[in-house]
């Protein structure tokens, strides 16, 4: 069972939501993140599994559980946000349904299609409900340092940016990834290029592909699993985007070069994996910060023979969710906008309409 907790609750009725998948994507990210924040009440969970079903019981006692959508509707009152975390072809025909209905509406990837995210932002303008993608990688630490970095204008005028998402996993263990092509959101460019893209978009703004290398590096794939991507941004940026699942040594995850100084990160932003072991949101920067310098990102900025190591500090995932809330009520902005999304979207379609994938050697 997951320990709420102990803040004080806000004044205001806590925004009642139903989370809608409890894959990994349900069950590390949101679900944590909506149940530790005393502005959202994390009413329903729903999932077909029965397995995951018994493990959304026994984690949120207080959630109802149910296989569907029309369900927790009917079991849950006032229902005001759905959070989608489902297989990628899923995405579109549930936000709409969600919106249909009256809620708002959390979702990454957007749409698979731009033209159906198109759809959807009008749906949600008719509706007058927020459309919001979960781009939750702007709030990494590694990618804040290299934002303060680049402001503070201590490299210079940017010349290219480097950012690489590599992993070591040999086998695929979700099945709709080992099913899924390109039409259906699968492969690596649509799971993490959504994330790459829209980093290098928040900091250089618009952009074209240029070049694009895709790999089915595993037999009998059916989707790329590696992927290697070159932005030309109109600001003169150019951005080199890596994402990788057999990748045995991993690129640093950020090199930026600009005509004063370079900047390096080593090592990856450590909120996804003190998720998933049970690390409480409100904790997690205290958690990290007492890590070894081995264990999280590594920084080096300067020139060869005259470097200076820099602080990589926590992430705040929790600014997402917090930055919603007060996008329901009013207060705020929508953390991140819909339009953002769809930028990277139409990107990767331009990539596979203009690169074939290239098959295992």
């Amino acid at each position: 069972m997951i320990v709420r907790d102990r803040t004080p609750a806000t004044p205001a009725r806590p925004v009642r939501t139903v989370l809608i998948g409890f894959g990994h994507g349900g069950r590390v990210f949101h679900a944590p993140l909506l149940h530790h924040d005393p502005r959202f009440d994390l009413a329903s969970v729903v999932t077909g599994s029965l397995e995951r079903q018994d493990a959304a019981r026994a984690a949120y006692p207080d959630a109802v559980v149910v296989p569907g959508l029309d369900e927790a509707l009917q079991a849950v009152p006032d229902v005001e946000l759905a959070v989608i975390a489902t297989p990628n072809a899923t995405h579109a025909d549930l936000a709409s349904a969600a919106l249909s209905r009256g809620l708002h509406v959390v979702d990454k990837p957007l749409v698979v299609r731009s033209g159906e995210g198109e759809r959807r932002m009008r749906e949600a303008r008719a509706a007058q409900r927020l459309l919001v993608p979960f781009h939750n990688r702007r709030w990494d630490g590694d990618f804040l340092a290299v934002r303060s970095m680049i402001g503070s204008g201590q490299l210079g005028r940017v010349r290219v940016f480097e950012s690489a998402m590599d992993s070591w996993k040999p086998t695929i263990t979700k099945q709709w990834k080992r099913e899924a092509g390109p039409g259906d959101g699968g492969g690596v460019l649509y799971d993490l290029g959504p994330h790459l893209i829209d980093q290098a978009l928040a900091l250089f703004g618009p952009a074209t592909a240029v070049f694009a290398e895709l790999r089915r590096d595993r037999r009998g794939a059916v989707a790329d699993d590696n992927v290697f991507l070159v932005l030309q941004h109109a600001a003169g940026v150019t951005s080199h985007l890596h994402a990788g699942t057999l990748v045995p040594q991993a690129r640093p995850r950020f090199r930026v070069t600009g005509d004063a100084a370079g900047l390096t990160i080593d090592g990856t932003d450590p909120q996804e994996a003190l998720l998933a072991a049970g690390v409480a949101p409100s904790e997690i920067p205290a958690t990290a910060n007492s890590r070894s310098e081995r264990e999280g990102p590594r920084g080096l900025l300067g020139r060869d023979g005259d470097t200076e190591p820099i602080l990589i500090g926590p992430g705040a995932y929790t600014s997402f969710y917090a930055g919603l809330a007060s996008a329901i009520d009013s207060t705020g902005p929508v953390p991140v906008p819909a339009e953002d999304a769809l930028a990277a979207v139409r990107i990767i379609e331009q990539v596979h309409a203009s690169f074939p994938v290239l098959p295992p050697t």
